[in-house]
C-alpha cells in the first residue's frame, strides 16, 4: 500500500444514491408485508410504523459503506447487491433511533411523532382499555427489536458471494455490539447524573461515532475483499471523522434550529444529556452557572431557559472548544485518509463527506 495518496475534496450528489437507498428499503419492506400477511391488521400498523421509522434521514451510514467498497475495489459489478448491503445499516440506524428516542423520552423525531409516541397515541386514538404509555413503549421495542433483525436479514441475502459478505458480518456483529453497550453506557451516564469530559467521549465514541461512520466503512471494505491491514487504516479515516460528526450532533442538539433539526428547542437539555459539550461547561463554568446548568439538565424548560442555559455553555467557553475539538478531529481524520493509498476518486468524495457531515446544520 502507498505511503500517502493526497486527494483533493471531490463533489458527489447524494440525492440519487439516498433515493436508491430508500427504494432498496421500500423494496425490502414489500417483501416482510407479505411475509407478515397473515398476521392480520396489528402486524400491519407494525409494518407501518417501520416505514415511517426508515423514511427520509442522510443516509450517512450506507454512504460511507457505499465509498468505503469503491475506495477499495473501485468498480462496483453488482449495484443492486451492494445496495442492498449498504441499506442493511439503514435499519440497524432505524433501529437504535426508535430504541433511544424512547429511553430518552423524546417525542419527536424528524419533526414527526416518534414511533413510541405515535403508537401510545393510536392506543388512545382507539379507545383500547390499558396503558397507552405502555403499549407504546411495548410495541416500540418491539419494532426496533425487528429492524435490527432485518439489519442482518438484509446483509446477509444481499445477493453478493456468501465468502464476500462473511467477513463484513463479521464486523456487522461487532458494530450491534458497541452501539447497544454504548446506548447502556450513556443510560448509565445519564443515571448517575454525572459525566466528566474523558466519560462523555467514551459514551460518544461507542453510541454513535464507531457505528456512524468507521464500521460502516470497514462493512463496505471488507465487501470489496479488503485486507486486515487496509481495515485498520480506514479506522484513521473513519474513528476521528466519526467523533467529530457526534460533537457536531451535540451542538445541534443544544443550539440547532428546530425547523431544521426536527426537535424541540435545546432537546439534548431536556433530555439531560450529558455530553462531551454539557461535560466542558460544567468543568469551566461559575460555579453558580454550573449548579444553574446541573441542576435544570432533565427537566421541562421553555424558551426562555433553553437561551439561559445555552448562554452559560457559551459563556463557559464549551461551544468554542467543541468547534475546535471538531476542526482537530476532521484534520486528523483527512491525514489518515491521504495516507490509506486507496483510490484517489474515492478518496476524494470521502475527503468531501467528511466536510458534508461536520459542517451540516442538521
Amino acid at each position: 500500500m502507498p505511503e500517502q495518496c493526497l486527494t483533493a475534496p471531490t463533489e458527489w450528489d447524494p440525492s440519487p444514491f439516498r433515493a436508491a437507498v430508500q427504494t432498496t428499503l421500500d423494496e425490502f419492506l414489500a417483501v416482510q408485508t407479505d411475509r407478515l400477511r397473515d398476521l392480520g391488521p396489528d402486524a400491519t400498523r407494525l409494518l407501518d410504523e417501520a416505514r415511517t421509522s426508515l423514511s427520509g434521514g442522510k443516509r450517512f451510514r450506507a454512504t460511507f459503506a457505499w465509498w468505503g467498497h469503491r475506495a477499495v475495489r473501485p468498480e462496483v459489478t453488482d449495484e443492486r447487491a451492494l445496495l442492498r448491503a449498504c441499506s442493511a445499516l439503514e435499519l440497524l440506524q432505524a433501529s437504535a433511533l426508535v430504541h433511544d428516542d424512547l429511553m430518552d423520552a423524546s417525542d419527536t423525531r424528524r419533526g414527526r411523532l416518534a414511533a413510541h409516541k405515535s403508537l401510545e397515541q393510536e392506543h388512545l386514538s382507539r379507545g383500547w382499555p390499558g396503558d397507552s404509555a405502555q403499549y407504546g413503549a411495548a410495541a416500540a421495542i418491539l419494532l426496533g427489536d425487528l429492524l435490527l433483525a432485518w439489519s442482518d436479514e438484509l446483509l446477509r441475502g444481499c445477493g453478493l458471494p456468501l465468502a464476500d459478505v462473511a467477513p463484513a458480518l463479521e464486523i456487522f456483529d461487532l458494530c450491534r455490539s458497541e452501539v447497544i453497550a454504548g446506548q447502556f453506557l450513556d443510560v448509565s451516564v445519564q443515571a448517575r447524573g454525572h459525566a466528566d469530559v474523558d466519560e462523555a467521549m467514551t459514551v460518544l465514541r461507542y453510541k454513535s461515532a464507531k457505528y456512524s461512520i468507521e464500521r460502516p466503512l470497514h462493512v463496505g471494505a471488507a465487501l470489496a475483499g479488503a485486507t486486515p491491514e487496509v481495515i485498520e487504516a480506514l479506522s484513521a479515516f473513519g474513528l476521528p471523522l466519526g467523533e467529530a460528526f457526534q460533537l457536531r450532533d451535540d451542538i445541534l442538539g443544544v443550539y440547532g434550529d428546530p425547523a431544521a433539526t426536527g426537535k424541540p428547542a435545546g432537546d439534548d437539555l431536556v433530555e439531560g444529556k450529558r455530553t462531551v459539550l454539557v461535560a466542558l461547561a460544567l468543568a469551566n463554568a461559575s460555579p453558580a452557572d454550573a449548579a444553574t446548568l446541573d441542576q435544570a439538565l432533565g427537566s421541562p424548560l421553555d424558551t426562555t431557559q433553553v437561551d439561559q442555559l445555552r448562554g452559560i455553555i457559551t459563556d463557559s467557553g464549551a461551544r468554542a472548544e467543541v468547534e475546535q475539538m471538531i476542526t482537530a478531529l476532521v484534520s486528523q481524520a483527512l491525514r489518515g485518509l491521504d495516507a490509506t493509498g486507496l483510490d484517489p476518486h474515492a478518496c476524494g468524495v470521502l475527503r468531501w463527506l467528511a466536510e458534508a457531515v461536520t459542517q451540516r446544520t442538521v
